[in-house]
């Protein structure tokens, strides 16, 4: 019998230390990036704003469609509930951020719990529609209430007090960019525990196969229900973040572009990887915004190539492009280790 020779052997214990190095690197880099931002980039703090809600919302998203499988056109319908929601708190009951937050937080919780127990017993198309129906229904009943959402002319008026009385929204966006870094931060450890528990292993099962996990026990339709509503909630708390940074609450906001819009940026930086959406929703912005300046429709020729460029090649999105990376140095260590 040939004996295996040690370069074999010794190769995974090798690469262990680098696979942790970049796990390592891979968790900090994202943070690391939006605190040195916040230090050197002054003047643009409303647009690392900005990206940070479309990260939190495409992260809502990430929860239904990555790892659940549940297909949604009409995830906007949460995200303007939540806007509205807070906007609307702070001008008839209290301009205090947090509260209004966590009010908006609860009321689109509640909106995706009902709406999911309406439609999750469907699949296929007939969800799909019904999710569009649901979001198209919702910004109708936005623009007829001129008294209550301004309409087409948006909701105005808010009034935002200081974060605990101390911290207040000033013109440079300092306070709402650490605001909304917070916000996102606490947002992703919940959803980083949640899909690495039981709870979240069972998702992944029901979206691999649903009638398998429903065989051994496993109650499909109300988990399915729980992580809609705590997608639900997400949602709105993106949108929380907008209206309280904006002090405006648009009909922009329930649209089915938008829902469209967060789609492309998850698909852009990929599904069930949480960070997909850090990397999917800054690419995007980030190209919007400055290739807009050059001509107003080009950014939309640009992201379309990206979008089709990353379906065809990269089966899980952006983030894809790091594991290419990593097994390219391995292949290459491994054959320098050879004699």
């Amino acid at each position: 019998m040939t004996k295996p020779s040690s370069t074999t052997t010794l190769a995974p214990a090798a690469l262990a230390p680098i696979s942790k190095l970049w796990a390592t690197v891979g968790h900090v880099l994202p943070w690391a990036i939006a605190i040195g931002f916040f230090f050197v980039a002054e003047g643009s703090l409303s647009i690392g704003t900005q990206i940070m809600i479309w990260i939190l919302f495409a992260l809502s998203l990430d929860l239904i469609l990555g790892y659940a499988g549940i297909v949604t056109l009409g995830h906007a319908a949460f995200f303007g509930v939540g806007a509205y929601a807070a906007g609307l708190f702070s001008i008839h009951f209290s301009p205090d951020p947090l509260i209004g937050h966590i009010f908006a937080i609860v009321v689109s919780g509640l909106l995706g719990l009902v709406t999911g127990a309406l439609i999750l017993h469907t699949t296929g198309v007939t969800f799909l529609m019904l999710t569009l129906a649901t979001v198209s229904l919702i910004f109708e009943f936005g623009n007829q209430t001129r008294w209550l959402t301004g309409g087409d002319d948006g909701l105005q008026g808010m009034r935002v007090d200081p974060i605990f009385g101390m911290f207040e929204f000033n013109i440079f966006g300092q306070t709402a960019y650490v605001y909304a870094l917070v916000v996102l931060f606490i947002w992703f450890l919940f959803s980083w525990r949640l899909m690495h528990s039981p709870f979240g292993r069972s998702l992944d099962g029901i979206r691999q196969n649903s009638r398998r996990m429903r065989a051994i026990g496993t109650p499909v339709w109300w988990r399915l229900l729980a992580i809609y509503g705590i997608s639900a909630a997400m949602a709105g708390s993106a949108g929380a973040l907008l209206a309280h940074s904006t002090r405006f609450v648009g009909l922009s906001s329930l649209s089915l572009l938008t829902s469209g819009i967060v789609t492309v940026m998850l698909i852009l930086g990929g599904t069930r990887k949480l960070y997909g959406a850090f990397i999917g929703a800054a690419i995007y912005y980030l190209v919007q915004d400055s290739t807009a300046k050059i001509n107003p429709h080009f950014w939309e020729f640009i992201v379309g190539g990206m979008l089709i460029i990353t379906v065809l090649f990269l089966e899980g999105g952006l983030m894809d492009l790091g594991r290419i990376g990593r097994r390219l140095i391995s292949r290459f260590r491994q054959r320098s280790d050879l004699p």
